[in-house]
């Protein structure tokens, strides 16, 4: 029998993008079972979903649930949808080519995994990855870098495009709503290597999606680099919890890289503001702190 596979897509005011991502799902040589999307943005797409070439579930959230609270929501109902996978998709990104579902479950059933992840490609260069790898200690934003390897084990780029068996999310949890954005993906990888869940990206298929090249400083060469999102609401997510996330997770490394990095960035750019600004806020993550609804932050 062929895998059933349901997509949980989010979207947030970017009504041509959902166009272009559900004219993409349409197109797949293995067809989706379901497609459940989420919006909980100020422009109402649901005439978009309606008039999209496959069926969609359309649900409108009133609050701003943010990326993992979406995802979270989408994920339930490709869930409920009965689907073997869920692959999930934010509102930006789309499927390279009509193949990319049909390679994603060949590698999947071949290897034995329960989670496969694509590349994600640069918008017009996908010659270029969005975000980089990192390979025997330098960092790449080259496709030709790894596309030849096929395989990398026990490292993805969630959540564009993660094929997820659906018996993975009663082992692991959904996305935690209490990150909103920005290191919802990063705890959800790191969930499944400690549950020892089988998963990797798969090098021969890809996404695009918007590059985030502008927020990474390297500072020793490519061995040492710090994550600078462009906005205080984004930078403020990113710091709390990437905080949260080294305490949970006992992330030493992680610690020590923050620790000496953040402050070099900092200092070399004679931003002593900004220095304090994402001490208290990384600080604040490590206590767990500073959590609540969006509308109690301050950024």
């Amino acid at each position: 029998m062929q895998d059933t596979v349901a997509v949980a897509a989010v979207t947030f005011d970017r009504p041509e993008d959902v166009r272009i991502l559900l004219g993409a799902l349409s197109q797949q040589t293995h067809t989706p079972h379901a497609i459940a999307l989420v919006d909980s943005g100020t422009q109402d797409v649901e005439k978009i979903a309606a008039e999209a070439p496959a069926p969609v579930t359309y649900v409108r959230s009133l609050a701003n649930l943010g990326g993992a609270g979406g995802f979270s929501l989408a994920i339930l109902n490709a869930i409920a949808s009965g689907a073997q996978w869920v692959w999930i998709m934010d509102d930006d990104a789309h499927p390279e080519d009509p193949h990319c579902l049909a390679t994603l479950l060949e590698a999947a059933t071949s290897r034995g995994l329960d989670v496969v992840v694509p590349l994600i490609v640069a918008p017009g260069q996908p010659e270029k990855l969005s975000f980089p790898f990192r390979l025997d200690g330098h960092l790449t934003h080259e496709r030709s870098d790894v596309e030849p390897l096929g395989f990398i084990e026990n490292v993805g780029q969630f959540f564009n495009g993660a094929l997820v068996r659906t018996d993975v999310f009663f082992k692991v949890g959904l996305p935690d709503v209490r990150l909103f954005i920005r290191g919802d993906e990063v705890d959800f990888m790191l969930r499944l290597r400690q549950a020892k869940v089988r998963f990797g990206t798969v090098t021969t298929v890809a996404l695009t999606h918007p590059v985030g090249w502008g927020e990474v400083h390297e500072l020793i060469g490519d061995r040492l680099h710090v994550l600078v999102p462009e906005t205080p609401f984004k930078r403020f997510y990113y710091y709390r919890n990437r905080g949260y996330l080294t305490r949970k997770h006992r992330r030493v490394r992680s610690l020590v890289a923050d620790v000496v990095g953040y402050p070099l960035y900092f200092l070399k750019r004679g931003d002593v503001k900004g220095l304090f600004k994402w001490a208290g806020t990384y600080g604040a993550g490590l206590r767990g702190a500073k959590f609540g609804p969006l509308k109690d932050q301050k950024f």
